[in-house]
């Protein structure tokens, strides 16, 4: 009865509120309509056996804040996500109910190819996988983070292995048994691009991946023709224009995220977007 009155007292509250915080948040700029949400112990205390419909409407609110934003981006408008909010929003929403599988997907597909924070990524997995024990994507996706982002392949194959063993797929099973030397690194990431866009539930975060991937393939296209054309001259091309000027490729592949590809000083095609939305590089990297 206690904690049931005071939720009721809470929700009361909330509501009494409200209309003077949706003036609030619409007067905003409108990079941070996000809003926020409170301290996951005060939550825990008050919402009591409804703790799981709360979590579930952090996570959507949180993925439909991110989808607008996609939107906004395709209509060549640029606003500036609310990441460390987006994050703690999220982490909320997971210490109310660690098993919201939602809340693990959209930060492994928000917080790692966009904003590098692999490790906080990596924090809130490792909960996701005490918890979600027979998930095997949790593990799935920390294989994926350390040793694509952090190069630590032996962690990796732990994780996959995790993974193979939870779901018995071969897929896991085979990228568990590998070392992932620095040039399988982009196959690698299409296979696991590949398999987060059939999970997807979410259109715009499906559309997200899907634009990495399209940005990928055109790399690892454009890897193969420069290893082509050593192999047919006996040297390295100096840039991609004379893959084009010597007929190796039609035509130099349009970057998605809005670059220009280019080979480095290592020889490894990169590109100017770095595979990020343009002006989300000064998100990730203010100073």
């Amino acid at each position: 009865m206690i904690s049931r009155a005071l939720f009721i007292a809470f929700l009361s509250g909330y509501f009494l509120f409200l209309p003077g915080y949706v003036d609030f948040l619409r007067d905003r700029p409108v990079e941070i309509k996000l809003g926020y949400v409170p301290h996951p112990q005060v939550l825990r205390a008050v919402l009591a056996d409804q703790r799981l419909s709360f979590s579930s409407w952090v996570v959507i609110k949180t993925l439909f804040y991110y989808g607008s934003l996609i939107e906004k981006f395709h209509q060549n408008v640029i606003i500036r996500p609310e990441f460390a909010n987006m994050y703690q929003t999220l982490q909320t929403a997971i210490k109310i109910d660690p098993y919201n599988s939602d809340a693990y997907y959209f930060s492994q597909a928000s917080f790692t190819w966009e904003l590098g924070r692999i490790e906080e990524v990596n924090h809130l997995l490792e909960i996701g996988m005490e918890n979600r024990t027979w998930d095997e994507s949790i593990p799935f996706y920390l294989g994926f983070n350390h040793a694509y982002f952090l190069k630590d392949y032996k962690r990796a194959a732990e994780y996959m292995s995790r993974a193979a063993e939870v779901s018995g797929n071969p897929l896991y099973a085979s990228l568990a048994a590998r070392y992932f030397y620095e040039s399988a690194q982009t196959n690698f990431a299409l296979v696991f691009l590949d398999v987060m866009i059939e999970e997807a539930t979410d259109e715009n975060v499906r559309l997200m991946y899907r634009l990495r991937r399209d940005a990928l393939k055109a790399i690892l296209f454009l890897e193969s023709k420069l290893e082509e054309f050593k192999e047919k001259t006996g040297r390295e091309a100096v840039s991609l224009l004379e893959l084009l000027r010597t007929g190796f490729v039609p035509e130099i592949p349009e970057d998605p995220y809005g670059g220009k590809f280019y080979i480095d000083d290592n020889g490894k095609v990169r590109t100017t977007s770095k595979l990020a939305m343009p002006d989300w590089e000064k998100v990730m990297n203010p100073s």
